[in-house]
């Protein structure tokens, strides 16, 4: 038993090896290794003393999951995942065999790409001209300004600003979900009206990344899209096995 116990990045077939360079969290950065049990592998590292979320420790778990799966599907960890030894990541590759096996099937070939739609932040002008409420509320103002009409009419236009953010969120899903093999939906995130990511072909990233700034650049008033990826596959992965909670985790 290590120490600190034993960091997992990932579980990947028997067969993958490590990419060549790549070090794992912690200071000096640990170096990875390969715990092996039948057809399955995790990609682990002695775990550092009072492991915390730090900038660096997030990119070097990041920076291994990504350049794994330029080599083959992965089930990527969250940030945090500690065992106590080798002998317990063993015991868990061996007890969700078949569970892991199917999803990294699921996975194989694919990344996923987050995207976020947000209200248009610059389009007041656009829910002027287009939105009467706004309009009206507008005018009554310059006619006879207060308090009161400042307060309708500033939440009258987040109304509206949100609205519209809402129905582009709509329309975007419907247009890329057939592109993706698999759609989830993200935590609710504050102002955003739309969180949701989708598990792409690799080869088909960048064409589903133009279809969504095309989307974005049609409807520029109406929503902000925010595009992230390609990402390690956290979204379609429903097991989280050997999770410890970590400090700002």
């Amino acid at each position: 038993m290590t120490q600190n116990g034993v960091y997992v990045y990932a579980i990947v077939p028997a067969a993958a090896v490590l990419p060549a360079g790549a070090v794992g969290v912690g200071s000096p950065p640990a170096g990875l290794r390969l715990v092996r049990d039948g057809k399955l592998t995790a990609v682990v590292s002695d775990a550092p003393p009072q492991l915390r979320a730090r900038r660096r420790d997030l990119m070097a778990h990041q920076d291994v999951l990504l350049r794994l799966s330029d080599a083959g599907p992965v089930l990527p960890m969250r940030f945090g995942a500690v065992a106590p030894d080798e002998d317990s990541v063993r015991a868990q590759l061996a007890g969700s065999r078949a569970e892991h096996l199917a999803t990294l099937r699921h996975l194989d070939g694919g990344v996923e790409i987050n995207l976020k739609a947000l209200p248009a932040q610059d389009a007041l002008a656009a829910v002027v001209e287009q939105e009467k409420d706004v309009r009206r509320l507008r005018e009554a103002v310059r006619r006879r300004p207060g308090y009161e009409e400042n307060v309708r009419l500033g939440e009258a236009v987040a109304t509206a600003l949100s609205r519209r953010a809402a129905d582009a969120g709509r329309k975007i899903l419907h247009r890329l979900t057939p592109m993706a093999r698999a759609v989830a939906a993200g935590p609710e995130v504050h102002g955003c009206a739309l969180n949701v990511s989708f598990l792409v072909d690799r080869r088909e990233s960048d064409t589903f990344r133009t279809a969504a700034q095309r989307f974005a650049d049609a409807h520029r008033d109406h929503v902000e899209l925010r595009v992230a990826g390609p990402l390690p596959c956290y979204s379609f992965v429903s097991s989280r096995p050997l999770r410890t909670p970590v400090a700002g985790a």
